[in-house]
């Protein structure tokens, strides 16, 4: 069973860039036909998509995020990562990492943006 854990700072200040890490397990990144999404959920939101990076490398955003989300990976370490520039208090929420096709979720991580 594929096994996905975030980690990263659980506190950001507004206009500095929130880093988050999908550390994956039982499962190479690398694997064809795998997709690696980030999704965020605000409080008393819903799920919002962030962007995904594919088994090639190959990477989609979200257009409502402009061009504030990155996300790369580290093969070696079996290893994916967010990084949002510029975050506002509005970027404060749950980020989850996910292979949402084969439905493997991480526990999630929570974010909080302020000063």
């Amino acid at each position: 069973q594929v096994q996905l854990q975030e980690s990263g700072p659980g506190l950001v200040k507004p206009s500095q860039t929130l880093s988050l890490t999908c550390t994956v397990s039982n499962g190479s990144i690398t694997t064809n036909d795998y997709y690696w999404s980030w999704i965020r959920q605000p409080p008393g939101k819903g799920l919002e998509w962030i962007g995904r990076i594919e088994y090639s490398g190959k990477t989609y955003y979200s257009p409502s995020l402009k061009s504030r989300p990155s996300i790369s990976r580290d093969t070696a370490e079996n290893q994916f990562t967010l990084q949002l520039r510029s975050v506002t208090p509005e970027d404060t929420a749950v980020y989850y990492c996910a292979s949402l096709s084969r439905g493997h979720w991480g526990q999630g991580t929570q974010v909080i943006v302020s000063s």
